[in-house]
């Protein structure tokens, strides 16, 4: 299974990275974990909020005891919001009918909420079915969004017989999450991702996306520039494919 994108970033200039990401390590232990981590102070919050004194190890190792300290609660806040979406959201309503035309079941059982360590907002795993990273989703639009992109993996997998080795079907599923789960809607990308473009905001979003997605590839080992070009042979029939959809959704 590849690294791949439905995502976002806890800063507005950045990405996250995710689709077909490994599950295995993110499987939970039954064991109670004690955190560890540094004090969560109200001054770290602080610190965190206006950027004084950050860097970007500071940054991370923040993120990371945030995510430790308050695990449960984000991992209710997680459930709640996949509970709520499942019965309530339109795309993933629609989604989880259409996998099930092509013989999958996605149910509140095979969509997980879990602590991430890497830089996604989910994964797909076409056994252990879909990763929602509980520390890395900002609210339920997130979540519906990561969703949305991971059902699109899943759909692909079983409509067309998806090769995740294959770094081209990887590429494909990524264009086509992108473009049909909703997340480059021009309000992401303006307000969240501070992608300020108005001309072809949609294809440079979907591009972006599904070339940072294809870099984690074990075959494309972070190579940016083969990811761009594996994106771009494939990109305009990919993109053009909305299939279970009629046209874009949102």
């Amino acid at each position: 299974m590849s690294t791949s994108s439905s995502s976002d970033a806890q800063t507005p200039s950045s990405d996250h990275v995710e689709g077909t990401s490994s599950l295995a390590h993110e499987a939970p232990t039954s064991d109670a974990k004690v955190y560890k981590g540094k004090p969560m102070t109200w001054f770290r919050h602080l610190a965190y909020a206006t950027g004084w004194g950050m860097t970007p190890e500071i940054e991370d190792e923040y993120r990371r005891d945030v995510g430790d300290y308050y695990a449960d609660a984000l991992c209710k806040r997680c459930e709640d919001h996949r509970d709520w979406l499942l019965k309530n959201s339109p795309i993933v309503r629609f989604m989880t009918d259409q996998v099930a035309e092509v013989n999958g079941h996605l149910s509140r059982d095979s969509i997980r909420c879990l602590p991430c360590e890497k830089d996604q907002a989910g994964g797909f795993h076409p056994t252990l079915g879909i990763l929602l990273c509980q520390n890395k989703l900002r609210d339920r639009n997130h979540v519906e969004d990561t969703i949305a992109h991971e059902m699109v993996h899943a759909y692909d997998h079983l409509r067309f017989q998806v090769d995740w080795d294959n770094p081209k079907h990887l590429a494909c599923s990524e264009i086509r999450a992108s473009t049909l789960s909703g997340e480059c809607r021009p309000w992401q990308e303006w307000m969240v991702r501070g992608q300020w473009k108005f001309l072809r905001h949609m294809e440079q979003c979907v591009r972006r996306r599904a070339t940072i997605s294809v870099s984690g590839h074990p075959k494309v080992k972070g190579d940016m520039e083969m990811a761009g070009k594996i994106v771009d042979q494939v990109f305009d029939s990919c993109y053009k494919d909305t299939r279970p959809f009629r046209e874009v959704y949102r």
